[in-house]
């Protein structure tokens, strides 16, 4: 994923998506060697302190606009 796709986090807690949010970055990869992401809040701009690995983020879904 690259910098500024707006995503879906997926809640650790409750397994749910969560929108809002946008990659800052990709930071090193786990020990697995799969991909790990920083995420920013786009409503402050902060950055999570934790990163997150491509199976807890997907892309936005951009709701349709049909009525304009």
């Amino acid at each position: 994923m690259r910098p500024g796709t707006r995503v879906e986090v997926r809640s650790r807690f409750e397994s749910k998506w969560t929108r809002g949010f946008e990659v800052a970055d990709q930071a090193a990869s786990d020990g697995r060697g799969e991909p790990m992401y920083n995420v920013r809040r786009r409503s402050d701009g902060s950055i999570l302190p934790v990163t997150f690995p491509e199976t807890d983020l997907r892309e936005e879904n951009r709701r349709s606009t049909w009525w304009i």
